[in-house]
């Protein structure tokens, strides 16, 4: 299990830091245990805070009067996100929630505006990081689109594995079935059906409570 601590270490812009610098981050930062189904933020609530997983996994959703619901990824330890919504004054366009217990960073504005006035590599990574946001949901568009479900919930396996938005992350994840459709948006039958299909294809081997990814190239290619 990941500290902020670690997981700050982990953080390109975070290494970037003085020591003085990295002091009022850690000040500006607190951290909270999300309950398995609970929300990480809400959509429709101010937007007052930048968001990392420290430990856990969660998914950015957003959930209709209708009652039906569209999961956009999954977000993993390491990873950051909001920070479009940071850059605006409207309200939040989206729920997270905590597929299990997760602990989550909370990063109060502030300090995010403040790292943008005074840091030059905090604001590279800005820029890096919603590039490579906007090219994963363009690609899940394309998938969503083009690709079958065997494909598609390949990509999203593969998805959570990109170096840029989810750095250090092992290639072993602790995730059940379960939680893999909630993120794919499929049944957790049709989600035992694909992971045989990708096992037989030597690109994973599934585990009770966890998936080691054994050739992540060929889970961003499959059925190309």
């Amino acid at each position: 299990m990941l500290t902020l601590s670690e997981m700050l270490q982990a953080s390109a812009w975070a290494r970037a830091l003085t020591e003085e610098e990295l002091r009022q981050v850690n000040a500006g930062i607190i951290v909270r245990t999300i309950p398995a189904g609970g929300y990480v933020c809400m959509k429709g609530e101010p937007v007052e805070h930048w968001m990392g997983i420290v430990d856990g996994l969660v998914k950015m959703a957003c959930n209709w009067r209708s009652g039906k619901t569209t999961t956009f990824t999954g977000l993993s330890a390491g990873g950051w996100f909001g920070e479009g919504s940071m850059l605006k004054t409207d309200a939040r366009k989206y729920d997270v929630v905590a597929l299990r217990e997760s602990q989550v960073a909370y990063m109060n504005r502030n300090t995010f505006q403040w790292l943008l006035d005074h840091s030059i590599p905090f604001n590279r990574f800005l820029i890096i990081q919603l590039n490579e946001r906007l090219g994963q949901f363009i690609g899940m568009m394309e998938h969503e689109r083009l690709l079958d479900t065997d494909a598609r919930l390949a990509r999203c396996l593969a998805s959570m594995f990109n170096p840029v938005l989810y750095p250090g992350i092992s290639r072993e994840i602790k995730i059940s079935q379960e939680e893999i459709g909630f993120l794919a948006g499929v049944s957790r039958q049709r989600v035992n059906q694909a992971l045989r299909k990708l096992e037989d294809a030597s690109l994973l081997r599934i585990d009770y409570g966890s998936i080691t990814i054994l050739d992540l190239d060929g889970l961003r290619c499959f059925d190309e």
